[in-house]
């Protein structure tokens, strides 16, 4: 992980990483929420307070590292800190890719595919490709999963990957408002990040996957039409094609399509704690409460952004609980976010006993697609591929990862007997074609409809945000579960449209056609849904 430099003006010259563990236990980082503002040259200020107790305000240069400004929002931006300390966590049960997956060999064998990250989504398409007998080769950091993970319990079902749920909950409840709770009707489950990632180590171990624990700096494409991976310490890797699964922020090895939307971000912080008082029945998944526990008659800064709590009830005195910005145009701080919890809590009579874990969620939503005519491929969030409205991606990526997997193996193997085709033919070719499966047009269609959704949301107060999920969650059950699992067609969305304008409040339909012909991405929908 790169770090950064912090120097203080009133002490001793100093050092503080950008990393969970500060080099020196003298020193604490606190941060006020209105300096972390981000700005063109991507410097914020810092407020370092030494043990002798006073403050030095240091301007962090955040510029070196990332490809622009929108690919720093994508890492974590004015959070990036908190960001890179949630990744850093110890997860001592999650094996080692390196004590379980051979070396890259350093010789002169050209690899058929190198996968770039070993999140869910790398670690599931590099699986998939090798056990369709390709020679496969995983590089990245060797990190754990930290990030806690809420599935529906049908959709891993399908996945076969039902075995690394760790919790399920019979139903879900949603809390709009003062009224009567929604029963969603769904199990919803709690995954094991431990088990998740053992699985897909052992799907990588059985296919023959090779790995490199390194970040990749660079892929350069070679005359005779071969990518070359430089990495760290000097090290390349030869492949026939590269794949990009490194998460969101990737603009240093993707291109990406020019005057798109720009990007959101939903953050949510969250606590695994003991309480006293838990109100809520622990054989129910709290999926949103959107209830206003503060009451204040005065504005605030926290009133700036709407907010929810997604409670997971482990026991009758364990819970996860998560206050989540469901998105904005500048992240919510997690500080904020803390804030709010802790006093919806205490507004609700629950006593924190003890805390297991602190967890900060940063998941960029939204934001433009990858240049389709690159050679470099890409799969998860590089690929744009979280739900720009809900912000999931594991299940989407777990569940293309085969097919995807199987295209590039048909692609790679059909080029073995065309000799007669030039290196750039091959590579437009192989290049266009998994683009083309990855997104459709069919596929960019709904994404179309889901960014038109998520500006209608930024636009939304909580009271708007309340009259939204009244009126979704009456909708028929295929519909929203489609939307949420983003298994709805082009064609089902237009049906959930006119089905949610029908039903909706005469405010609510109002707000719809002035989004639809005032927002540029009610154009950008339209003129996507009538290209063929």
């Amino acid at each position: 992980m790169e770090c950064l430099g912090l120097g203080a003006r009133n002490s001793a010259a100093m050092t503080v990483s950008f990393c969970p563990l500060l080099r020196s236990r003298r020193f604490m980082l606190t941060r006020k929420p209105a300096l972390f503002r981000r700005c063109s040259l991507f410097r914020h200020l810092v407020h370092v307070r030494a043990s002798t107790g006073r403050e030095s305000c240091v301007a962090v240069d955040l510029k070196e590292g990332f490809a622009d400004e929108e690919d720093y929002i994508k890492a974590g931006g004015s959070e990036l800190f908190f960001v890179q300390m949630q990744q850093k966590k110890s997860m001592e049960k999650q094996s080692k890719l390196a004590d379980k997956l051979p070396a890259i060999s350093r010789g002169e064998n050209v690899l058929d595919l190198v996968v770039i990250g070993c999140g869910p989504a790398g670690l599931a398409l590099a699986a998939e490709s090798a056990k369709l007998g390709l020679k496969v080769g995983l590089i990245g950091p060797d990190l754990p999963f930290t990030n806690n993970y809420g599935v529906w319990q049908d959709e891993f079902k399908d996945l076969g990957l039902e075995g690394c749920i760790e919790h399920v909950w019979q139903d879900t409840i949603v809390y709009i408002d003062d009224n009567d709770p929604i029963m969603i009707g769904r199990s919803y489950g709690r995954v094991s990040r431990h088990l998740l990632h053992e699985e897909l180590v052992r799907r990588c171990v059985e296919s023959g996957v090779s790995y490199l624990s390194s970040r990749v700096e660079r892929i350069v494409e070679t005359t005779n039409g071969h990518s070359l991976v430089a990495c760290e310490h000097n090290v390349v890797v030869p492949c026939r094609i590269a794949t990009v699964a490194s998460g969101a922020a990737s603009g240093k090895l993707l291109q990406y399509e020019v005057g798109g939307p720009k990007v959101s971000v939903q953050t949510a912080y969250g606590v695994e704690v003991e309480v006293e008082n838990n109100p809520y029945d622990p054989s129910l998944m709290v999926f949103m409460d959107y209830r206003d526990y503060s009451k204040q008659k005065t504005p605030c800064v926290e009133a700036e952004y709407p907010t929810f709590l997604y409670a997971m009830p482990m026991s009758p005195t364990r819970v996860f609980f998560e206050e989540t910005c469901l998105a904005s145009k500048d992240a919510m701080p997690f500080g904020l976010l803390k804030k709010k919890l802790l006093s919806r809590l205490q507004t609700m009579g629950i006593r924190i006993i003890s805390t297991y874990e602190e967890e900060w969620s940063y998941i960029p939503v939204g934001g433009s697609l990858p240049n389709t005519e690159q050679k470099n491929l890409a799969f998860g969030a590089a690929a744009s591929m979280v739900h720009p409205a809900t912000g999931y991606s594991v299940v989407r990526s777990l569940s293309e990862a085969p097919r995807y997997a199987s295209v590039i193996a048909t692609i790679l193997r059909r080029s073995y007997s065309e000799e007669a085709m030039t290196h750039k033919e091959f590579n437009e070719n192989i290049s266009t074609q998994a683009w083309n499966s990855l997104w459709p047009q069919e596929r960019k269609r709904q994404r179309a409809f889901f960014l038109f959704g998520l500006a209608l949301i930024l636009q939304l107060d909580i009271e708007g945000i309340r009259s939204f999920f009244h009126t979704f969650f009456r909708l028929p059950n295929w519909m929203w579960q489609g939307f949420l699992g983003s298994s709805l067609s082009s064609a089902d969305l237009v049906l959930f449209a006119f089905y949610m304008f029908v039903i909706a409040p005469n405010d609510l339909r109002k707000c719809l056609i002035r989004h639809l012909f005032s927002d540029p991405t009610g154009a950008t929908m339209i003129r996507t849904y009538l290209t063929l």
